[in-house]
């Protein structure tokens, strides 16, 4: 399993970058280019004519022809990768900078600068073997027609290029990718059950030793970094094994600094030097956070651009308020699914991995706290966060879920009255909070 984060980590790379997909096309357009070329060498040239349709000129109009498309091709390309760095700079600018991996992993813009420089490759390599000595002559026509093929359906990328780049940075366009993005990291990862977890054991912490806080022994990280995914089926292998418990320190998406401590392990005599690498070899450490186990990232992702949006340079409540509706929808979404413990027990109900969980007050303060904070002299906004309140409420299974809203809504609504001056406005949110005070009364009153 160590081995398929890693390969995760090492394809959310590759995704992320411009060139693994066009050298991958650019691979395969040397090997077309070869294929045709072999085919046109030992076929007879005269039934090669005689397909209708292939080109049949002579060596000048191929070389013309092929010289035309292998020029136009790398001036669209540059053009193309020109237009794509423009679009980077404005999402970095009015998006965050935290956004530009999400236009990066655009597979679209990989494939369109990979067929522009695929067909320029194609054609070079057609051009060379085309020979205009009489005695000697060569035309490739299968291959000519091959770089007249790629020519054509270039023109169709390059239409769809300009409306893809023209609807890439559409703010809606990129909310709505965040919120996708989110919900697929809430299916992945919830539930996550490593083990049994304390729905079939209610002790939780009372099966952690007396004596823990005494014997046990840290394991540092061998380098400073974000948490990008925690191998925890591997520590739990470990932990049975050697008969441990383990207590993970950080969860991914949180920073860790060289030396420090990731998991605190029982009884600490037991570590060794090979057992302390296996244990810190189960977390993948990057110098930025994923959304790989992280599904505090993409909500932080909408909430930057919440805030850039109600920042006083921009002052854009309506993207705010698109972005509050999203989180809206995710948190209800999150809700339906269970949250697993942060008790992991083995086969034998001996209790082995601590981990600090996700909990729902904390994607609730990842998704509101900022929001909340840049948006109090908003109205609209205020306005929105304690209905986006009310109607998460609906969704609640705990007391303590619904505990987590009532203190956002207290907060939304004590910074309105320092925000808001005019009374008319203070007076709307208060009726807001009515609501959500009744929401969350009449819930508790339904679930109980």
């Amino acid at each position: 399993m160590s081995g398929v984060l890693k390969l995760s980590k090492l394809w959310n790379l590759l995704h992320s970058s411009f060139w693994f997909i066009p050298t991958l096309m650019v691979i395969s357009a040397i090997a077309l280019s070869f294929a045709a070329i072999n085919f046109d060498q030992s076929s007879d040239s005269n039934i090669i004519r005689k397909l209708a349709w292939t080109y049949s000129l002579g060596s000048s109009g191929s070389r013309a022809i092929l010289s035309t498309i292998a020029g136009s091709m790398i001036t669209v390309a540059t053009t193309a990768f020109s237009i794509t760095i423009v679009a980077l700079q404005l999402a970095s600018s009015q998006f965050g900078p935290r956004l530009l991996r999400n236009f990066m992993q655009d597979t679209g813009n990989q494939v369109v600068l990979g067929t522009f420089i695929s067909t320029f490759v194609y054609s070079l390599l057609v051009l060379r073997t085309v020979n205009g000595i009489t005695e000697n002559q060569f035309v490739p026509h299968l291959a000519v027609t091959g770089g007249i093929v790629l020519a054509i359906a270039s023109v169709g990328v390059l239409i769809y290029f300009i409306h893809h780049a023209a609807s890439s940075i559409q703010v809606d366009q990129v909310i709505t990718r965040v919120g996708h993005d989110l919900a697929d990291g809430i299916d992945r990862l919830f539930p996550k059950k490593i083990g049994q977890d304390i729905l079939k054991h209610q002790h939780g912490a009372d099966d952690i030793p007396a004596d823990f806080d005494r014997d046990f022994q840290p394991i540092h990280s061998q380098k400073s970094g974000y948490v990008q995914a925690v191998n925890e089926q591997q520590l739990m292998q470990i932990a049975t094994e050697n008969n441990l418990l383990l207590y993970i320190q950080h969860r991914p998406g949180k920073f860790v600094v060289k030396n420090s401590s990731l998991v605190q392990c029982y009884p600490g005599a037991q570590v060794n030097k090979q057992l302390a690498k296996k244990i810190s070899g189960a977390f993948v450490l990057g110098l930025q956070r994923t959304e790989q186990q992280d599904v505090e990232f993409s909500i932080d992702q909408l909430v930057e651009i919440a805030a850039r949006a109600l920042s006083p340079g921009i002052n854009d409540p309506f993207t705010a308020i698109r972005c509050i509706d999203q989180l809206t929808a995710s948190l209800c979404y999150l809700l339906q699914k269970e949250i697993p413990s942060a008790y992991r027990y083995d086969d034998h109900n001996h209790l082995r991995v601590v981990a600090e969980p996700v909990t729902f007050a904390h994607v609730t303060d990842a998704a509101f706290n900022q929001i909340r904070q840049y948006g109090k002299s908003s109205a609209a906004v205020t306005i929105r966060l304690l209905e986006a309140i009310a109607t998460i409420t609906s969704y609640t299974q705990t007391v303590e879920q619904r505990k987590a809203l009532r203190r956002h809504a207290d907060m939304i609504q004590r910074g309105s009255q320092e925000g808001l001056s005019e009374a008319l406005d203070r007076q709307d949110v208060d009726d807001r909070y009515d609501r959500v005070l009744t929401a969350i009364a009449q819930t508790n009153a339904a679930k109980n």
